[in-house]
């Protein structure tokens, strides 16, 4: 299994509208660099669902319940989309800020692309944000 983080701005599509659809197809992904991880996510992972705009935080964890297929709304076969489901919503909301002032975090694509809209999320730091979004007092390295 693999762990990955998708953005949305949350007044185009949110955790809590993913919630009330039980399911949706994530699509609208047109980065090269995204589409290219995008294309690599596989049925079973995992995936952050990350609010960009003025929120700027992880707010949950979907489940992504299908490999990726050529989106049937678009004509180019090289767009791809995926069909993701609700798991929960995280304890405590991630904010970018706490991504950003954990050195642990330095090098992660957040933090170093701020437009990607899709990436992978190394094991230790799936494990992190877990830790961070349940805990009450932050944490150290």
């Amino acid at each position: 299994m693999a762990y990955w983080l998708f953005k949305q701005e949350p007044s185009t599509y949110n955790y809590s509208q993913l919630e009330k659809d039980g399911m949706t197809v994530w699509d609208g992904v047109s980065n090269n660099l995204a589409l290219k991880h995008l294309r690599n996510v596989k049925r079973g992972d995992k995936a952050i669902f990350y609010h960009t705009g003025d929120e700027r935080q992880a707010v949950g964890i979907m489940e992504i319940v299908s490999d990726p297929y050529v989106d049937p709304k678009k004509e180019s076969k090289s767009l791809v989309v995926i069909n993701v489901k609700p798991e929960r919503k995280l304890k405590k909301p991630v904010t970018l800020e706490q991504f950003k002032t954990d050195p642990a975090f330095v090098n992660w694509e957040l933090v170093r692309i701020s437009r990607l809209s899709v990436m992978p999320i190394p094991e230790k730091l799936w494990e992190r944000i877990m830790r961070m979004s349940s805990s009450q007092v932050p944490e150290t390295l």
